[in-house]
């Protein structure tokens, strides 16, 4: 254990005080975790140090991804919410749906070239079919019986239970019978019911998405957890955020990770058309730093992974936040279209090689896992074989959404199309 004792001499008694707080291993509170955010000059550095510490002591010094495919399968969302840019209206030309054979396609494909995990999501179609998301998992796992599908959030979970007219519990039960391994715990954003009937109206309410995580957990499916920050939050209501997933893990155990994930502000139409006063262009480096921090800080002992995306935040301040708490890269992703759409511009495909330069430059030890966080290979060695999903040259070859939108033969069709 590291001596912190001469550093905190010269800080400020507040931030110095929570920060032994936290190194004893003791719980930090939303409002600590909120006064945090106000450190600067040292203060803010020690945040840092603290964080990284605490994520030594529960992971060591591992960074582990995942080999994976996202596979946003359609567009075309009855819902409207103020920070997406990947949604369209089922009347718009650029909605798109995948037919189950190339969403299994996809998924063969992705786990031929090494992929463990496919990642299922998508909008929400009007006249979905009830038993669509378990038609789509049977056909993955009829093809490949052992991929890992992490599939549908729970805002999905909702419409889907509502389309079938049964309860959350059921509904969840079919799923898992189809094949869904872990659920996304995305479609949380802020669990602040105000904020989030400014910025997603309609959307799934703060109670239904606690009670379908718990209602997953109970049952043994296990999810990961998200907050989007960096719109129209303040930071004690990132705090209570974090709190609120503190204590849903308490109680269940089931969450794998907590994913910190900045608003990608420059397609969002709530951030174009400026429809709420205030609102930020995602959060600065700084804030970025400390909210990874600050989540490794209150969720410790709880939940050992804190997960960064490279895919909104680059390659540079990923290796940034590996040392601010944060110890899992995530996934390869092969294809991206939510934050791809939004205007991130890191790309949509970071192949294992990549991943595990970037790791090694900060020195730190690369290892593929599962997503229950088994650790299937370490690289210890830097000379590597190249993984098939390395060999790769022409990437485009998986497409893109932008050039999705525009094919024709996977345009949306709704019989209320005009």
């Amino acid at each position: 254990m590291k001596n912190f004792e001469p550093l905190f001499r010269n800080a400020d008694p507040i931030i110095s005080d929570i920060l032994n707080k936290a190194l004893s291993e003791k719980e930090v509170s939303p409002e600590e975790g909120s006064e945090l955010y106000q450190s600067s000059g040292m203060d803010f550095h020690l945040v840092g140090l603290v964080a990284d510490e605490l994520r030594r002591r529960r992971v060591g010094n591992i960074v582990t991804y995942v080999v994976n495919r996202n596979i946003n399968f359609t567009n075309v969302c009855i819902k409207q919410c103020g920070f997406c840019a990947f949604s369209r209206d089922f009347r718009e030309e650029e909605g798109y749906f995948l037919p189950t054979e190339e969403i299994v396609r996809r998924a063969k494909e992705a786990h031929n070239l090494g992929a463990t995990e496919v990642c299922i999501q998508a909008g929400l179609p009007p006249d979905m079919e009830a038993d669509l998301y378990e038609k789509i998992c049977r056909a993955i796992k009829t093809e490949i019986p052992n991929i890992h599908i992490h599939g549908f959030s729970p805002e999905e979970v909702l419409y889907g239970a509502r389309r079938s007219e049964t309860s959350f519990e059921d509904y969840l039960k079919r799923l898992k019978e189809a094949g869904v391994n872990t659920l996304p715990g995305t479609a949380a954003e802020i669990l602040d019911q105000n904020l989030r009937d400014k910025i997603s109206p309609g959307r799934i309410s703060v109670a239904d998405w606690i009670d379908i995580i718990k209602t997953a957990h109970k049952i043994g499916i296990n999810t990961t957890s998200t907050m989007m920050f960096g719109h129209m939050e303040t930071p004690m209501e990132r705090t209570q955020h974090i709190a609120k997933i503190r204590e849903i893990q308490k109680e269940t155990g089931g969450f794998t990770e907590f994913v910190p994930l900045d608003f990608v502000h420059s397609e969002a139409p709530m951030y174009k058309h400026q429809l709420h006063e205030g609102i930020k262009q995602g959060a600065s480096g700084k804030d970025v730093l400390l909210t990874h921090a600050i989540a490794r800080i209150m969720l410790n002992k709880y939940i050992d992974n804190i997960q960064m995306s490279w895919v909104k935040e680059g390659q540079k301040m990923s290796q940034l936040l590996l040392m601010w708490g944060a110890n899992d890269f995530g996934g390869t992703l092969i294809n991206e279209s939510i934050s791809t759409s939004a205007g991130s511009e890191h790309g949509q495909l970071l192949k294992p090689k990549e991943i595990k330069r970037i790791v090694r430059e900060i020195g730190r030890i690369p290892a593929e896992r599962n997503t229950n966080y088994k650790i299937l290979k370490r690289f210890d060695n830097s000379k590597d074989v190249d993984e098939k999903l390395d060999e790769i040259e022409d990437v485009s070859k998986f497409g893109s959404y932008v050039e999705l939108i525009k094919i024709d033969k996977y345009k949306y069709q709704n019989p209320r199309k005009e």
